[in-house]
């Protein structure tokens, strides 16, 4: 499988991939707006390839898998360096040949090259395959986002609290 980064070359077929990942995040629960946000996730693509930070799986000359990543900047000072994989998508029929697993490995390499000690994802709850998949690879869970819709009424009631 050849992982190689990314070119501005690459960018309309990365966004497609995009809007198709995001399209599939929403019955896990994702607000995302798919097409909506391609021309945002374009240049966002645009950015990170400029910052080497965008591998590709080719198959005959088709991207077939992409992962974007990249050092996790804040304002606060941390005991450890933090990369973060912000994007990963396998065509859905190539998923299950270990592309997946690839693109992520060479993502982890490149951040451990770069001095990232910790590299940390974020995975909709719901979406149960890719939480396997992420723990296969070595991930735990760490931090937990709670949310809560207001101004709508709710059916359920967590835990018996009124």
């Amino acid at each position: 499988m050849p992982i190689e980064p990314a070119t501005l070359q690459d960018l309309e077929t990365l966004a497609d991939q995009w809007v198709d990942l995001a399209r599939e995040q929403r019955p896990h629960g994702s607000a995302i707006l798919p097409d909506e946000n391609r021309d945002r996730i374009l240049q966002h693509f645009a950015h990170h390839i400029v910052d080497d930070d965008v591998l590709v799986d080719r198959l005959d000359d088709r991207i077939v898998g992409f992962v974007m990543f990249g050092q996790n900047t804040g304002n606060l000072e941390l005991d450890t360096d933090r990369g973060i994989v912000h994007n990963l998508y396998v065509l859905p029929e190539y998923r299950g040949a270990g592309r997946g697993t690839a693109l992520l490995g060479a993502a982890e390499d490149a951040l451990t090259d770069r001095g990232i000690e910790t590299i940390q994802l974020e995975v909709m709850a719901a979406n149960t395959e890719a939480r396997e998949f992420y723990d296969r690879a070595g991930y735990h869970q760490h931090r937990v986002v709670m949310e809560k819709r207001v101004g709508v009424e709710s059916d359920t009631n967590p835990k018996g609290h009124d």
